[in-house]
């Protein structure tokens, strides 16, 4: 009952205070919080409007010292560097990207068990013997399909780079 009396006047006068609705409210709610743990301390039935106007003073104060002690503690705080620019990664994961894209092109050309060591030996960093353990062939076999697959991509993929260098290039920007 006492808030549906008294809640207008105490927001009207909380947001004239701060001139922030939302705020306002907040603060409203508080002065009824504060209203409640303090119902022993009303000192007389007649005076209820005005004691409620104390509480809204005292929290709105108590609001605005909150707030200034957060901007000198902010103040205090060294300035924070600026912020990085991922634009240059995004640029360079695209480009990564779209290059990658050409040289799988390159390598679905490529028999399924010379793709396999491919992605064993040159993108996952496995040695020959390795390989051949994972796919359960000998160690000459491995070097031979890996041969093959070099060769054949070697004349598909042409530039300035070749084609290893740019494999293991993807593969030292996805390590980092």
């Amino acid at each position: 009952m006492l808030f549906e009396r008294h809640a207008s006047a105490i927001y009207s006068f909380c947001f004239r205070r701060v001139a922030d609705w939302a705020l306002a409210e907040d603060l409203t709610s508080i002065v009824f919080l504060e209203a409640w743990r303090r119902r022993e301390k009303v000192i007389s039935p007649d005076m209820v409007r005005a004691w409620l106007f104390g509480i809204a003073t005292n929290v709105v104060r108590n609001q605005r010292r909150s707030q200034r002690r957060y901007r000198a503690a902010l103040a205090r705080v060294a300035p924070e560097s600026a912020e990085p620019s991922f634009a240059d990664e995004s640029d360079a994961r695209i480009g990564h990207q779209q290059e990658m894209k050409v040289i799988l092109g390159a390598v679905k050309e490529l028999p399924r068990r010379e793709q396999d060591v491919l992605a064993l030996c040159v993108w996952s960093g496995l040695s020959y013997e390795e390989a051949a353990v994972a796919l359960s062939v000998p160690v000459g076999t491995i070097r031979s399909r890996l041969s093959r697959a070099k060769q054949h991509l070697g004349t598909h993929l042409t530039g300035s780079d070749t084609y290893e260098s740019r494999v293991n290039r993807r593969k030292d920007d996805h390590d980092q």
